[in-house]
């Protein structure tokens, strides 16, 4: 029996669930509007957005220009006065609000997620799930966190299209609670059905949030660089992280840049090759979109052996396959370890990269192939990938010094420690690492070497949002570090005008000395 979308998520319920539960984010005929100057209007140029599982479209982009965006800016400009007079205690109950009302759509939105950015369900929920958890701790500890400082006034928001929920929203609310309002523009790969529905019950309670949509080219100018926009949160790549960075260069203006960098996995002297190999499955979540994934592995030679028959191992068990898909519609959802990379075109980059680095010398270690039986007969598979690896990538390789976003993975073979570091630090700053080693002393020695901002010592490190303070070094992250306390001081400012922590210029202030 061939399998099936399971109804539980087939997308036009969904959007039935969502016209129900946020019937302002439309137009009468069902086009999708921006949140500007305080309601929903404007459905600007409408430019169709496909869905990664199956090629669909699931409807319009409500793309807007630069005048219209400037509109939604100068409105904010004047609501974030307002807002910023209003008592703590009002802010916190209003957030608490949406966080409960968010509570009782987070089901809804995960499913959204599938079928906007290719999430699996598990993954999708725990986007939202995050968010709201996140959120909840700040607004149960904000009190302390933000003392006498005040807001900053206008935040704008442009973030990457993996995970609108727990780094999108949870910036915003938290920026919103401190006093700010924020502005937020969606992704245009992805995400904006859940944002608009996530949005619309924010700006019910009564919270200073703007949400529009335009390409970067058309909206760069308004949402960087104008007067009114009193700090930016960017995460995104290298290449637009550096034109904001240039851009910002001689304004006076609060900012934190999250950019990509190649994280890396060290291994050297080392033994528990079925923790490893837990750790690799675990790496693959999302196939590998994510800013903290490690994509490169940097191995003792004497060790290559026992790593790539670990790696086999824990790659060949991966099931990749269309998320919806059930054998009969009373089952659960599937457990893959993941769907569809966010497009066509990031597929076929993919395809570019591993195919120069096989041009240039590389050697293929693993060639994963999809299974017929996790997907619907003759559909759209454009934007699936299973997983691949590569040794030996000699360095006029691309995939040498970049990190491919997507399920390939190279690995680099070293005879020295020098040469496992060197490696390591291939791109000038990474957002995190790791060092898998039987001598601890050792490892914690050199993980001082490695210029990531976070370094796991037998064990696997992520981004974090809350206790833990979260930046970057090198290329990898420009402006105020984030994370607890310091994400609350990032978007407000003392009465005595002392600087946030942060990494704006090019001596780096290293995490241990946090």
């Amino acid at each position: 029996m061939p399998k099936i979308i399971s109804p539980e998520v087939a997308f036009a319920g969904l959007v039935a669930q969502v016209k129900q539960v946020a019937p302002e984010i439309f137009d009468p005929s069902g086009r999708y509007l921006n949140l500007l100057e305080g309601r929903w209007q404007e459905p600007g140029k409408p430019q169709d957005f496909v869905s990664p599982i199956d090629g669909s479209v699931l409807g319009a982009l409500p793309m807007l220009d630069r005048d219209t965006a400037l509109r939604a800016v100068t409105f904010a400009n004047a609501e974030a006065d307002k807002w910023a007079k209003t008592d703590l205690d009002e802010r916190r109950r209003r957030v608490q609000d949406c966080l409960d009302q968010l509570r009782q759509q987070a089901d809804l939105v995960g499913k959204l997620l599938m079928w906007e950015i290719g999430k699996t369900y598990k993954l999708g929920f725990t986007d939202i799930d995050r968010a709201i958890d996140g959120v909840q701790w700040y607004v149960d500890n904000i009190e302390d966190m933000l003392g006498n400082r005040e807001p900053l006034g206008v935040v704008s928001n442009i973030a990457s299209w993996n995970y609108p929920m727990s780094v999108l929203l949870h910036a915003v609310l938290v920026q919103v609670l401190c006093g700010n309002a924020a502005v937020a523009k969606t992704p245009t790969d992805g995400g904006f059905i859940s944002l608009s529905l996530t949005f619309a019950i924010a700006r019910r309670c009564g919270l200073p949030v703007t949400l529009v949509s335009g390409s970067g080219g058309e909206l760069s100018d308004v949402l960087v660089k104008n007067d009114a926009i009193d700090c930016l949160s960017f995460v995104g790549g290298r290449y637009n992280g550096r034109n904001i960075a240039d851009a910002l260069a001689s304004v006076h203006k609060r900012y934190m840049l999250e950019m990509e960098g190649v994280n890396t996995y060290g291994i050297w002297n080392y033994s528990d090759w079925a923790a490893l190999e837990d750790q690799l499955k675990k790496g693959y979540d999302y196939g590998k979109q994510r800013c903290t994934a490690y994509v490169r592995f940097v191995v003792q030679r004497s060790l290559f052996p026992k790593f790539l028959e670990t790696y086999w191992n824990a790659t060949r068990s991966l099931k990749v396959g269309n998320p919806t898909l059930v054998d009969n519609p009373d089952d659960k959802l599937p457990d893959l370890a993941f769907g569809p990379v966010i497009n066509r075109r990031q597929a076929e980059d993919l395809d570019r990269l591993y195919a120069d680095a096989l041009k240039t010398g590389a050697t293929p270690i693993y060639e994963g192939q999809l299974d017929d039986s996790l997907f619907l007969p003759n559909q759209d598979r454009s934007a699936y990938r299973a997983p691949r690896a590569l040794v030996n990538l000699p360095r006029q390789s691309e995939l040498y010094f970049k990190e491919p976003f997507g399920p390939i993975d190279s690995v680099v073979l070293v005879d020295r420690v020098e040469e496992l570091v060197g490696e390591m630090n291939i791109s000038n700053g990474a957002l995190v690492a790791a060092l898998a080693s039987d001598d601890q002393k050792w490892a914690q020695r050199t993980a001082k070497e490695i210029r990531a901002f976070k370094v796991g010592i037998n064990k696997l490190r992520s981004r974090g949002d809350r206790e833990e303070v979260f930046g970057g070094l090198g290329e990898s992250w420009k402006g105020a570090f984030v994370g607890g306390k310091l994400l609350v001081e990032a978007v407000t400012q003392a009465s005595n005008g002392q600087p946030v922590l942060g990494n704006y210029e090019e001596a780096l202030l290293l995490p241990e000395k946090i």
